[in-house]
């Protein structure tokens, strides 16, 4: 959601769906396709880089899902609800202790992690691991991609 309108992945399937099919008055290009493009490759290359990551998602603080990288393991919508109520938590946190703003949370399950990273004020990474995941060594990828990522969108 980069200019305040939800986006809906994917398109209609089956025989005669034409996904991006020009309108009657022609079609128009999106103006956020280059660089919602460039999120994808820099979570794709996230999920490539550290053994573990089964993919990441990009929401809104809101809950609102803007884009993903998710081979397996979860709904994308649902990760980045997941996401927003975690960064409420952590943000919480963080103002009752008199801590810096929130940066990062991860939690382990038995079946394995999930962190959420500040991308900037208004946007969220979440990134999702199976139960071997070097949780160090996704800090030190994950946290410059995050970075990287609020420049993309700035």
């Amino acid at each position: 959601m980069i200019d305040g309108l939800p986006r809906r992945e994917g398109g209609p399937t089956g025989a005669g769906a034409a996904p991006h099919a020009a309108g009657p008055f022609g079609s128009r290009q999106d103006p956020h396709g280059a660089a919602l493009a460039a999120v994808r490759a820099q979570l794709t290359d996230l999920r490539l880089r550290v053994p573990g990551v089964r993919g990441s998602v990009l929401a809104g603080v809101d809950g609102l899902l803007i884009t993903h990288d998710l081979a397996t393991g979860g709904e994308p919508h649902e990760l980045a609800a997941l996401a927003a109520a975690t960064f409420g938590l952590g943000r919480q946190s963080a103002l009752v202790l008199g801590q810096s703003p929130f940066r990062d949370a991860t939690m382990r399950s038995q079946g394995g992690y999930f962190t959420v990273y500040a991308v900037d004020t208004d946007r969220l990474m979440a990134v999702l691991g199976d139960d071997g995941l070097n949780v160090a060594r996704l800090h030190l990828e994950a946290r410059p991609t995050a970075q990287h990522l609020a420049d993309l969108l700035a």
